[in-house]
């Protein structure tokens, strides 16, 4: 969010601030999530573990929130606890003694979340600052090892049994692995990417990490392979086997999934496994019993190597062959849709043979969007609706339908010819294209099918943020940023 600060006197400048202040003390309840376990560094603000925190102490679930694309693009470096949000931009302060540290005592840890909004995910990533990373410095790309240790497909799936935007813990822990060479002060990074905005959360936790490096044995763990997902034939798992000096081949081992059989995740975990074994004596893939022995199971196996194979970590790959035999199209429209004041729910009925997440558009003769919508439809017929603010004439319906797996994507067009009567189209772009330009003035066609105006300084830098709380309208935040025209 921007702020700018004129050179005014110091009553000009406390009103203000004080006039931020209470935004912010009324909007702390409209959230999204933070890492629970082990805490984000703004949880334990919360829990009193940290001091002089800021506004991040009441808002632990929004700090963070920036756009998605790290460590390519995303927030700028410096900027990477906090998310870019001036409000909570004590986050960033960095220093070797700042911040409470979590001990690590097992190198198999549980990330947990809890959501206070909930978003469908597309990803989560757990990155690890390098070995030799200066403490002392604002935590930046170079701080990090830039591949994540960690990486979980979501799939496009809501993170809780709840409905969007419900409160609740993450439906389901994620087992990751320290990599085997991380040991004392480091700073992790995860990351959920949001599947229906252009946003992602950062939370960063600090770590003191002592777990014993190596069983009695020498064996020590180096991952995890953790089966989420059912696979289809052909598609491919690979565990990459990483040393210091990148990917290691002879460590490496890929199966390819034969049947519907194999591909169920209990089976093509377990055949990965094996595999693993096959003609190995430096790592292995399984579970240890009490005799010592590491053997696999239909489930989660964990990864071991001894040192002398080099290997630090392992990281699943899974490569998924589309669904070729996946169908979505846009049925017949009715023929007699009219406006009524520029406005109409339009119904359109959808076929699908997958269960899909559906994104309808409507665009006018001149291509400019005046309607849309998202929804999860299960396989089969669905009668769906989306508003349209728009003016009599030709339009196109525009569909675009993925598979909850992520790995297909179908898209549809039909012509849609609307009569009736006209409405005013006074508006600047239709929510939230274009949010990263919204300021104080702006006008939005919002979900809805009204037009909302971002509100002045200092409430309209609210505007810009791209969450479900403060979308115009719908959220449950929406009249902190916007006015209804």
């Amino acid at each position: 969010m921007e702020r700018k600060m004129s050179a005014l006197g110091k009553a000009g400048c406390v009103s203000s601030l004080a006039v931020i202040a209470t935004l912010v003390a009324s909007q702390h309840v409209a959230a999204h999530g933070y890492l629970n376990d082990p805490p984000s560094r703004a949880f334990a603000c919360q829990k009193g573990l940290n001091k002089d925190c800021g506004q991040a102490q009441y808002e632990p679930q929004s700090v963070g929130e920036t756009t998605k694309g790290f460590p390519n693009g995303g927030v700028a470096d410096g900027k990477i606890a906090s998310g870019a949000i001036e409000l909570f931009s004590a986050m960033d302060v960095q220093s070797a003694n700042r911040w409470y540290k979590t001990e690590i005592l097992d190198r198999t840890i549980n990330f947990d979340w809890y959501y206070r909004a909930t978003h469908p995910a597309t990803k989560y990533e757990y990155f690890i600052t390098k070995n030799g990373w200066n403490p002392n410095l604002p935590l930046a790309r170079a701080s990090f090892d830039l591949t994540p240790f960690c990486f979980v497909d979501a799939g496009g799936r809501l993170p809780t049994d709840q409905p969007q935007g419900s409160n609740g813990p993450a439906r389901e822990k994620h087992e990751c692995q320290i990599p085997a060479d991380k040991s004392g002060h480091h700073v992790i990074l995860g990351m959920w990417t949001v599947h229906d905005t252009g946003g992602a959360f950062h939370n960063v936790v600090d770590v003191n990490i002592v777990a014993e490096e190596l069983a009695p044995d020498g064996w020590h763990t180096v991952g995890n392979i953790t089966p989420t997902q059912t696979l289809l034939a052909g598609d491919k798992v690979k565990a990459r086997a990483m040393t210091g000096e990148g990917e290691s081949s002879s460590y490496s081992t890929e199966i390819t999934i034969a049947d519907d059989e194999e591909g169920k995740p209990e089976n093509w975990a377990f055949k990965l496994a094996e595999q693993v074994n096959q003609g190995q004596t430096l790592v292995r893939a399984g579970v240890r019993g009490e005799d010592g022995a590491i053997e696999p199971v239909k489930g989660v196996n964990k990864l071991f190597a001894k040192a002398e194979s080099g290997v630090n970590r392992y990281e699943l790959d899974v490569l998924m062959q589309e669904d070729a035999d996946a169908d979505m199209k846009i049925s017949a429209i009715a023929s007699n849709l009219e406006l009524k004041e520029g406005r109409l729910a339009m119904p359109f009925p959808v076929l699908t043979n997958r269960k899909m997440n559906i994104e309808a558009t409507v665009f006018d003769a001149a291509n400019k969007p005046v309607g849309s919508m998202t929804q999860l439809v299960e396989a089969g017929s669905s009668q769906l609706s989306v508003d349209v603010r728009s003016e009599p004439g030709a339009h196109e319906l525009k569909l675009v339908g993925v598979t909850v797996d992520g790995r297909t994507t179908r898209q549809d067009l039909a012509s849609v010819e609307l009569g009736g009567e006209g409405g005013s189209q006074d508006y600047d772009f239709v929510y939230p294209q274009g949010i990263d330009s919204y300021q104080s003035g702006t006008k939005v066609l919002a979900e809805d099918g009204n037009v909302y105006e971002c509100l002045p300084f200092p409430a309209g830098g609210w505007c810009k943020i791209n969450s479900h709380h403060y979308k115009p309208g719908v959220g449950p935040n929406w009249p902190d940023a916007w006015v209804a025209k």
